[in-house]
């Protein structure tokens, strides 16, 4: 095990699912005490027991230094707490416990999604809830039993505050996970939140086997809608071209551990979207984020075709093949 040297260090992580677990074995690994919060009894006293996380990430032995709980106050002493809960039940997570948290204590979002009903991004969500803390975006191209095996990822961690953003990486990075500071918050988060939409749609490519001239293209001009929206909500350009951009995308859209991406597979296929859903333990963002941002990208009067015809298909039983060809015979135009 790789550790900094620093003691002592405290970090929380809500949420126990296999990225909140991932993460907490990162933060074991990175020198600190790492402490789960909890919904379920059960599943807690398990991994207190087996040293393993049945549910959610099987298979992977669970470092001493990590606690499941579900009290919040072991949690919330800590020197930064890692939200890992999906993005559309974040709100009522950090609701939960919002009395209890200290104003110096970093939230750094684990979570990558637009919430439906307002269209906030994660940060306004956190900042809504808990009011002036410290708050940093955690995305980049990463599988949660990779982390947790230990092997080589690279990411990137935003805050707005230099400072507290650099020393947030040293607090959890090691060798083998490497987060890059950026200030650009907002083009993290849309990024993250987008290119979950971008992977069902390649998956969707897959599933009814067009091809991979196909899913290049579709990637390319995926990257470009989330470019344009990313921009007009105050994100930098470069940020897009990065590890939270076009690495995650790369990752999501092609990699068949993601579940946004086998989603999409199944989609492409045939299958319903409440039949994929119902046999799935874990939350597929990018079907609750197609929603959000088609209105979103209304609001801020973005065109994003292929973000809607997700949303179309998966959320409003539009016909696939035809919402393929109503894509594919948009008029032609510059690329840039």
């Amino acid at each position: 095990m790789e550790t900094t040297g620093m003691a002592e260090k405290r970090i929380g992580i809500v949420g126990g699912g296999a990225w909140g677990t991932a993460l907490a074995i990162q933060a074991v690994r990175a020198g600190a005490q790492a402490n789960m919060l909890l919904r379920d009894a059960d599943l807690a006293a398990r991994m207190n027991q087996n040293r393993e996380n049945d549910l959610y990430l099987p298979g992977i032995p669970l470092p001493a230094g990590l606690n499941a709980t579900l009290n919040a106050d072991d949690v919330l002493q800590a020197d930064a707490v890692l939200l890992v809960t999906p993005a559309q039940f974040l709100r009522d997570s950090l609701a939960a416990i919002a009395g209890k948290w200290q104003r110096d204590v970093p939230a750094i979002i684990c979570a990558k999604g637009i919430e439906k009903h307002s269209g906030a991004l994660m940060e306004n969500v956190v900042r809504d809830v808990l009011g002036d803390v410290p708050v940093a975006v955690l995305s980049g191209p990463t599988f949660a039993q990779e982390v947790a095996a230990g092997l080589p990822a690279a990411l990137t961690l935003a805050c707005r505050d230099r400072e507290m953003g650099k020393n947030l990486v040293e607090m959890i990075g090691t060798s083998a996970f490497r987060p890059y500071y950026s200030s650009d918050v907002t083009g993290v988060e849309v990024a993250g939140a987008i290119k979950n939409v971008l992977a069902i749609a390649s998956g969707v490519v897959a599933g009814m086997k067009l091809g991979d001239n196909a899913r290049a293209a579709l990637v390319t001009r995926g990257l470009a809608e989330m470019s344009r929206l990313a921009i007009a909500m105050g994100g930098r350009a470069e940020t897009l071209m990065g590890l939270a951009g076009l690495g995650d995308l790369m990752l999501t859209c092609t990699g068949t551990l993601s579940r946004n991406y086998t989603f999409g597979v199944a989609l492409g296929q045939g299958q319903s979207t409440s039949d994929i859903l119902s046999s799935r333990r874990s939350v597929t963002e990018g079907v609750h984020t197609a929603a959000s941002v088609t209105a979103v990208a209304e609001k801020y009067g973005v065109e994003m075709p292929i973000c809607t015809a997700v949303n179309q298909v998966a959320n409003h039983h539009a016909p696939l093949r035809e919402t393929l060809d109503t894509l594919l015979n948009r008029p032609f135009r510059d690329e840039h």
